[in-house]
């Protein structure tokens, strides 16, 4: 006879809930230890409430149950600095220096064609990829960003946009206030969205006066909000700033209060000992994005001495006209193997570490590490599942080092935003991937046929 029937207490309804997954394992990315075997993560109204062992989830009532016994659930991945749209570039200039690949090549495709038409087209495929890669927060900067974040929100992706800055026109915005207006503007529309928030990105020290600049540092100290700047990105570009100012871009930026924990300088291959201690004195971080800086020649990053320092680095894929992807399993797998080449130390940047960069270390650069960046109850059910059942990735001893250095995007099967699942088993739940794939083949026909 049962405690219940024999004190006569009826048994207690379990707790309603929204969804439980049930996974092989559970990479809370709390610690290097927090590896859950046979863990279920429970959550309701698009938050984890609880974390527990699959043979206890009978104490809630879900409305959905998911089981992927042969899967790794962990926080899906923060890429931390893109340019979405230009996925619609992909291929059209590679092998080239990054001055002549921006000044021949990029700069007058996007005077040709970048519009709001080709930023939603281009928006939503790199979408698509990022979905099927495991990408649930994108962070962009690119023209047209309310657009962007239009079709972010249609298809339930979390995003940040860093609105552009530049000392000369585009077809967007006419001068530096003008970009600095509409980004202002486009700040307050999302304030207090969900999914999409707002930052200003200042392209780079080359191409935004320091009149500009400080008119971003104000802004951004009045709204609270990021910063996010390419930095230190070539040799040739901290050669031209040395011959027209006499200081490097680094002690530039923070001579003019720009460097503060809101600042992401992106790509930073080009540092010295004196930069990397104004970096970590400051608490600005590091977007670390190995693959375009591969492909360019831009330089390596030494992302395990910034570490060493205290600066938080983070991930990302650059562009797909850089990349060409927008692959994160992909990127931080090179990351971490570039980082044990530059240090010329097989321990540096070890699979949990490299982790780490797509997922709580994004989520710390963006500000958003109080909602997303690990699994935790109470952060968002930003999720995604990966099969390590394939043989591949057999035999099997560590989860971590075998996503990290054996996986592929293509064993990443399902993936959650705020508890709403958007792809099932590679299936996309809320994106017609014909029709993107009509798109990108008309403005393939239209790109390639244009004489520049």
């Amino acid at each position: 006879m049962s405690d219940n029937m024999s004190t006569n207490i009826p048994p207690q309804p379990s707790t309603e809930v929204d969804l439980i997954i049930c996974s092989g394992w559970v990479i809370t990315m709390e610690s290097p230890d927090a590896v859950l075997e046979d863990h279920a993560v429970v959550i309701h109204q698009g938050r984890i409430i609880d974390i527990l062992p699959c043979a206890h989830i009978n104490q809630y009532k879900a409305k959905e149950t998911i089981h992927r016994p042969e899967h790794a659930l962990l926080p899906g991945f923060v890429n931390a600095h893109g340019h979405s749209a230009m996925t619609l570039f992909r291929g059209l200039a590679d092998d080239l220096a990054l001055m002549d690949w921006l000044n021949h090549h990029i700069w007058p495709a996007e005077k040709s064609w970048v519009d709001p038409e080709f930023v939603e087209h281009g928006a939503e495929l790199a979408i698509v990829e990022m979905i099927r890669s495991g990408t649930t927060t994108f962070c962009d900067q690119y023209f047209f960003p309310e657009t962007t974040a239009l079709v972010a929100e249609r298809n339930h992706i979390r995003c940040r946009l860093n609105t552009p800055v530049l000392d000369f026109p585009s077809a967007w915005a006419e001068s530096a206030d003008d970009y600095l207006d509409k980004g202002i503007s486009l700040f307050k529309q999302h304030e207090n969205h969900p999914l999409i928030s707002v930052s200003l990105g200042p392209h780079a020290p080359y191409t935004v006066s320091d009149k500009a600049l400080e008119r971003v540092m104000e802004t951004a100290k009045k709204y609270q909000c990021g910063i996010h700047m390419h930095v230190n990105e070539t040799a040739h570009e901290v050669e031209e700033a040395l011959k027209q100012s006499g200081i490097r871009p680094i002690e530039r930026l923070n001579n003019l209060g720009l460097l503060s924990p809101q600042f992401q300088a992106v790509h930073m291959t080009q540092i010295t000992d004196i930069e990397i201690s104004l970096l970590a004195n400051s608490g600005a971080h590091v977007v670390h994005c190995p693959e375009s800086n591969l492909k360019l020649a831009s330089g390596l990053c030494p992302v395990h001495q910034l570490q060493e320092e205290g600066i938080n680095v983070a991930l990302g894929t650059d562009g797909a006209a850089s990349n060409n992807d927008l692959d994160m399993i992909s990127e931080l797998r090179t990351a971490s193997l570039v980082a044990k080449l530059v240090d010329h130390n097989p321990t540096a940047l070890p699979a949990y570490e490299a982790l780490k960069l797509a997922t709580i270390n994004g989520a710390k650069a963006l500000g958003l590490a109080d909602d997303i960046g690990s699994i935790c109850t109470g952060k968002s059910a930003d999720l995604i599942s990966i099969d390590l059942s394939a043989p591949e990735l057999q035999p099997l001893y560590n989860p971590v080092s075998q996503i990290v250095f054996s996986a592929g995007r293509e064993n990443i099967t399902d993936t959650w935003v705020a508890g709403k699942q958007l792809m099932n088993q590679r299936q996309l739940n809320f994106i017609n991937e014909n029709d993107t794939f009509t798109f990108a083949k008309s403005w393939q026909a239209k790109i390639a046929a244009f004489k520049y």
